[in-house]
């Protein structure tokens, strides 16, 4: 059985900074990622000087993009699963669960608009939308994967990983 996985953020909740999640890390990387020709958006990754790609799954990170073209936020959950599932197979439930979870934390994004996710190992991701935090998916599996479409030796994008852990030590 599955936990609830999206906690939405209420108008009058107060909001956690970005930059307060930022705390202690530093950019380490970041590449313009483009998609058949087309500019798709800057991803930037924020680690601790102790970061190690090949065990980001147990470390606390950030991912930023900051987008170059407009996107549905369902658009970006799918999108987001599939590339799950090309790294590795997930149950259908598992798919809708996480995929309902996306939509409800991601926006539809236009151009210059930044979405942010922090890893927190063991406890899930928050995610924050031009700096400001838009909701928290409470599972750790679900943040690995998420995270792997990245930073995995796996993902479908290995020049994009390479620049962004480009300053890890190996």
């Amino acid at each position: 059985m599955w936990l609830p996985l999206a906690a939405p953020v209420h108008a009058n909740a107060p909001a956690e900074a970005a930059e307060a999640a930022l705390a202690g890390k530093a950019p380490r990387g970041q590449s313009l990622f483009r998609y058949w020709g087309f500019e798709v958006y800057v991803a930037t990754l924020y680690t601790t000087p102790a970061f190690r790609p090949e065990g980001f799954e147990q470390q606390r990170l950030a991912l930023e993009l900051q987008y170059r073209r407009a996107f549905k936020g369902a658009d970006i959950a799918q999108r987001s699963i599939d590339e799950m599932q090309d790294i590795a197979p997930l149950a259908p439930a598992q798919a809708a669960e996480w995929k309902a979870a996306m939509e409800r934390v991601f926006p539809d994004v236009a151009p210059g608009d930044r979405l942010m996710g922090v890893h927190l190992p063991g406890r899930g991701a928050h995610f924050y939308y031009n700096g400001r935090l838009r909701g928290v998916v409470d599972d750790p599996v679900f943040a690995e994967r998420f995270f792997g479409i990245w930073l995995s030796p796996r993902t479908s994008q290995p020049r994009l990983r390479e620049a962004l852990i480009a300053g890890a030590a190996r």
